[in-house]
């Protein structure tokens, strides 16, 4: 019985991984947002919901740029590394890492210009915590989070010199 039911768990773990690894045609439209569980140091109880995060592929967020979608890019580097390379048209709150009060009233400060229904693309330098600790602010202020995506790998990745602010 404890054999069979081993070999069917091991079959439906490798249905599943083989679907996710799947890719789709080069000449499909770009995907949906994705939504990925949050990195956990420990694991939480069975019980306990984990943390998602939706993300924007640079793509996508190139995509939205041109086609001037309604879109928010919050952009929560340094000030040093905002001068240095930001997005077009991105809102600079210099509140990376994020871990402070200060770095949390930095946010606390442009909440008046995240109202509306439109989506909000957090853009760290790297697309990690610093990212993920902003949505989780920006939720607990009342954000909607079907609105927070994280840029995906964040601004230290992005391949689009031509968005960049000159």
């Amino acid at each position: 019985m404890l054999r069979k039911l081993f070999s069917a768990l091991l079959v439906l773990t490798l249905a599943a991984a083989a679907t996710a690894c799947s890719s789709g045609s080069a000449e499909a439209p770009a995907p949906a947002p994705a939504q990925v569980p949050a990195a956990t140091e420990t694991p939480a109880p069975a019980a306990a919901e984990e943390k998602t995060y939706q993300y924007y592929t640079a793509e996508q967020t190139k995509t939205a740029i041109e086609n001037n979608a309604e879109i928010i890019l919050l952009d929560i580097q340094v000030e040093d590394e905002w001068n240095a390379h930001h997005i077009e048209g991105a809102v600079p709150t210099y509140a990376y890492p994020v871990k402070t009060p200060e770095d949390e009233a930095k946010l606390a400060a442009i909440l008046p210009d995240l109202e509306g229904e439109q989506p909000i693309i957090v853009i760290c330098p790297g697309g990690a915590g610093g990212a993920t600790r902003s949505i989780d602010y920006l939720t607990a202020q009342g954000v909607a989070p079907e609105r927070l995506f994280i840029l995906e790998n964040g601004q230290s990745k992005w391949p689009y010199e031509e968005l960049l602010a000159k």
